[in-house]
């Protein structure tokens, strides 16, 4: 009887009107303590008449309405019917202590969503703003996937919010959107509409280019001391990310890298040695972080300035074809890309963006040719030498020259 109650008072209830609320305060002195209460006091009950969410047995009745209606008014903030000037009995006083809360921290999913709900982007474009936050490390993910931001990313987002108050809104950007959506239904014209953003952008924009704050030069102060001379350490931003340096800059140039914790402790990564020795002072060496990456310096800095790239260029094993005397290495510029030099610079300048063959120019007899891919001519064989004009077309890359050496034995055979 109980089951057939309960979905009979649902039914009838999911019929019915909704019930009608006052957010209402109660303020209660006691001596010099005041005490509030702050919740809903029921104004007309409409379907609560016959069912209330949350409660095990049926509505009330008659002789039990009074007790049942405290207990659910205590249960889901609603408030007693009084009046102003009601004496009240104190029925127990239990101290409690209450923290707020802040809201929890988004994820990549809840980003989302909160993007779709402002109107922010479109679908498409969900994942490149994601990508974004991330590779700038405005933002980082945490072990538990939520995103916390980043001094960095506070610090840019103070500077643009400074420098462009009326784009760095919520309701510009939702608006912007749909401004879009009217110029692709042909409601608006696109040329009034880029003039009516432009003109404030425009001026914005020669403002923040004389008073804007450089994000370089920003400095964030920490507790940590500096090895070398004591100041406190402050944090910068390089092209590798944020970094400790010490403030006495230039004359103390001390810097260490460092990670943070999930809770956001910064933590200093100590310098890893590495089993290899100063070819210099025979000193171990470090594993370090300049300003165009990684690369190997010598423990004993600053007596020793030895540095070395992490990647040992490779000995393509073919003769420079200007000194005739050094060998060509495969190396890596500072921004990491590759290219070809003799062993010997600085004594000998040759350098090639083009990968070196042990070819000679049937046309000129260069020792050399280079392969060059473009995409238009596609993989070329072609004379070191611009002004010699070779070029025959290659449809696979050549190794080195021993595997057509090894071919042109075994035709032979």
């Amino acid at each position: 009887f109980q089951l057939y109650s309960l979905i009979w008072d649902r039914f009838v209830a999911s019929q019915m009107v909704p019930a009608v609320y006052d957010q209402t305060v109660f303020d209660i002195p006691v001596r010099e303590a005041l005490f509030r209460a702050t919740g809903q006091q029921i104004k007309f009950d409409g379907f609560m008449k016959v069912y209330i969410e949350g409660r095990d047995e049926r509505a009330p009745q008659a002789n039990e309405e009074e007790d049942s209606d405290d207990a659910a008014g205590a249960s889901d903030g609603v408030l007693p019917d009084l009046q102003k000037g009601d004496a009240l009995k104190l029925l127990a006083l239990e101290p409690r202590q209450h923290f707020t809360q802040p809201p929890p921290s988004f994820t990549q999913a809840s980003l989302i969503k909160e993007l779709d709900e402002k109107g922010i982007g479109r679908p498409s474009t969900y994942a490149a703003i994601i990508s974004n936050i991330l590779d700038r490390e405005y933002v980082v993910q945490n072990e538990g996937r939520s995103l916390a931001p980043t001094d960095l990313g506070f610090l840019v987002t103070d500077l643009l919010v400074e420098s462009f108050p009326d784009i760095l809104n919520v309701e510009f950007t939702a608006g912007m959107e749909d401004e879009l959506d009217k110029i692709e239904d042909g409601k608006e014209k696109w040329t009034k509409a880029m003039k009516r953003f432009y003109t404030p952008f425009s001026r914005d924009l020669k403002k923040a280019d004389k008073e804007m704050r450089d994000v370089k030069r920003q400095e964030v102060p920490t507790d940590i001391d500096c090895e070398k001379c004591g100041a406190k350490m402050v944090i910068k931003w390089g092209r590798n990310g944020e970094f400790l340096a010490c403030p006495q800059y230039p004359d103390c140039k001390s810097t260490k890298n460092f990670k943070r914790a999930d809770n956001g402790e910064i933590q200093i990564v100590a310098e890893e040695e590495v089993n290899e020795s100063c070819e210099l002072c025979g000193r171990p060496m470090l594993l370090r972080w300049g300003k165009f990456g990684k690369f190997l310096g010598c423990s004993g800095y600053p007596e020793c300035k030895n540095i070395q790239p992490l990647q040992k260029p490779v000995d393509l094993g073919i003769k420079c074809p200007e000194c005739k005397e050094g060998n060509i290495k495969e190396r890596k510029s500072r921004w990491g890309k590759i290219f070809y030099g003799c062993d010997r610079y600085p004594e000998c300048k040759f350098a090639s963006w083009d990968k070196p063959l042990p070819l000679p120019c049937p046309k000129c007899g260069s020792p050399i040719l280079v392969e060059k891919v473009t995409k238009r001519a596609g993989r070329t064989h072609r004379c070191y030498k611009k002004e010699c004009g070779y070029s025959i077309q290659a449809e696979e890359p050549l190794q080195s020259a021993e595997k057509p050496a090894a071919q042109s034995e075994a035709g032979a055979a």
